[in-house]
């Protein structure tokens, strides 16, 4: 693998993270649409320089002047905070450059939400990253999954393959998650939410 970059300050720097779990099992759950969303974007933007740095997969692109870090943290979901935190001192980045995508389950599948920061709501990936990097102001790209059937555990339904079904609408979302990233990168978070957010569940 290529070795990292020199770290140094750019004002037009941005890390766009999807949260997951490392793992060919892991593919096609619920829990990876994060990792989905990166994969997909490095294709969209001809990412290269595909790497192990910090705990995390990385590749770089170019968004017209600006530079972008496509990241994927191979921790395991519940430390992804490590990677997400050593990335941006790394790359000098400032928390307004940083967008995290990831699953939520309190969102209908085939739904997407923006949000400038706030809690984890229950995603531990989330929370990890949030008190690794000390603050909840912190960019969050939210992609549904919708909530699991009857009594089944959370735990079981994230760690669960999508349906042949449901992957078609999972492609729709992130297809929309693609452009949502490159928005708040061109324009920022609040430009990005007005745009995405409309019709967006809570």
């Amino acid at each position: 693998m290529n070795r990292p970059e020199h770290s140094q300050p750019e004002g037009n720097q941005h890390i766009l993270v999807g949260l997951g779990n490392p793992g060919r099992e892991y593919a096609r759950t619920r829990h990876n649409v994060g990792f989905m969303l990166i994969d997909r974007l490095s294709v969209r933007l001809d990412a290269q320089g595909m790497r192990l740095q910090s705990d995390a997969i990385v590749t770089t692109a170019r968004l017209e002047d600006r530079r972008i870090l496509l990241a994927k943290p191979q921790t395991y979901m519940n430390l992804s905070g490590r990677a997400v935190q050593a990335l941006a001192r790394f790359y000098k980045t400032p928390l307004s450059n940083l967008l995290v995508a990831y699953d939520d389950l309190d969102l209908p599948l085939g739904s997407l939400r923006l949000r400038p920061g706030g809690g984890p709501g229950g995603q531990k990936g989330m929370a990890s990253t949030l008190e690794m990097l000390g603050s909840q102001d912190v960019a969050r790209l939210r992609i549904g999954i919708g909530r699991p059937p009857g009594r089944m555990d959370p735990a079981a339904y994230v760690l669960q393959a999508f349906t042949e079904r449901e992957l078609e609408l999972v492609s729709e979302v992130l297809l929309q998650a693609e452009d949502a990233a490159l928005a708040f990168v061109r324009d920022g978070i609040d430009a990005a939410m007005n745009r995405f957010n409309r019709g967006s569940a809570a």
